[in-house]
């Protein structure tokens, strides 16, 4: 079955809407690093066979369609949440609130958004379960999100090269955690995810 991933943005152009973005963010799992959101905005009716869920996707394929995505979106927001305030406000909030801040750097203020599952404030919006699956808009955004995190991740790795960031992007594998457990806590590391938290406290 082949899914129209252009369904709910039709749905909204029928009733009116012009400027509509999708919202997805990168960066909940790792234990290291910042969350990133992303929100783009197409113009209407425009269909790339390519953009699908980031998760899907190599590596080289992503950075191809950052590319291209940056060169048809009429805006594009970014925000970037780091470790600290993920510490400090939760993983969930600091999701949240970067979603909310890339929809705020759109040049084009958006009319309506989609949400990859996220509920958001300042805004009309659909929440939709799997919606970098669905939706062309936040697939675009999880492909943004992602591309531009991982590198972040890259920079970091030069930084701290003994964990290892640049293969994994901070989350725990097996790698990560023996890293972890050798050099000890960077100062990039969330100190309220589990496995962190736990050699912090011996």
């Amino acid at each position: 079955m082949t899914i129209d991933n252009l369904a709910f943005e039709k749905a909204l152009y029928e009733k009116g809407y012009t400027y509509i973005c999708g919202v997805d963010e990168a960066g909940r799992g790792p234990l290291a690093g910042p969350v990133v959101a992303a929100a783009v905005i197409f113009e209407k009716g425009f269909y790339h066979e390519d953009i699908n869920d980031s998760k899907t996707l190599s590596a080289k394929k992503r950075e191809t369609l950052f590319e291209l995505i940056k060169q048809h979106a009429l805006a594009i927001g970014v925000s970037v949440v780091n470790h600290e305030v993920i510490d400090k406000i939760n993983i969930l909030e600091a999701a949240r609130h970067a979603m909310e801040d890339a929809i705020s750097k759109l040049k084009i203020k958006p009319q309506y958004a989609l949400t990859d599952h996220m509920d958001i404030k300042g805004i009309p919006y659909t929440s939709i379960k799997h919606g970098d699956q669905l939706s062309i808009s936040i697939a675009a955004a999880s492909i943004i999100a992602k591309v531009t995190r991982d590198k972040l991740m890259v920079d970091y790795d030069e930084v701290y090269p003994q964990y290892g960031f640049k293969d994994h992007k901070g989350y725990g594998t097996k790698k990560h955690l023996e890293a972890l457990n050798l050099y000890g806590v960077s100062p990039i590391h969330r100190k309220t995810f589990a496995p962190v938290a736990k050699l912090l406290k011996q």
